[in-house]
């Protein structure tokens, strides 16, 4: 169910942006703030067909994205990641009992060099 609805959520997404570009500019932009704009920014332009799919796949875009919201929300488990590396919670318990490490074997060898030897001999 979930990858239906991010494949619809993914076209819809494609199909919005293919409409917004689609559309025709309506002025200079920010341009058309400055000084002799005629009052176009206060004027209404008429709804076309375009703005009207473009209001449809936006809020259809907006449904799929609360949609996939939820799913992800139900999908998670109750516990924290934080819960998981305490050793209280139950999740931690079960890991380690069934994945032990052998940390012995990251460990390197012992060492035969005396630690009070200096690093390089000397030049005499």
């Amino acid at each position: 169910m979930e990858n239906v609805v991010l494949i619809i959520h993914l076209l819809l997404a494609l199909a919005l942006i293919g409409v917004v570009l689609l559309q025709r500019s309506d002025g200079g932009g920010l341009g058309a703030m400055g000084g002799g704009g005629g009052g176009a920014i206060s004027t209404r332009s008429a709804a076309t067909g375009l703005g009207k799919l473009t209001w449809i796949l936006a809020i259809a875009f907006i449904c799929t994205s609360l949609t996939l919201t939820v799913i992800a929300a139900q999908n998670a488990s109750g516990s924290s990641i934080m819960d998981r590396l305490t050793t209280g919670g139950d999740a931690a318990t079960e890991e380690t009992d069934s994945n032990t490490l052998d940390t012995d074997g990251l460990l390197p060898p012992p060492s035969s060099v005396d630690p009070n030897a200096p690093l390089l001999p000397r030049a005499d």
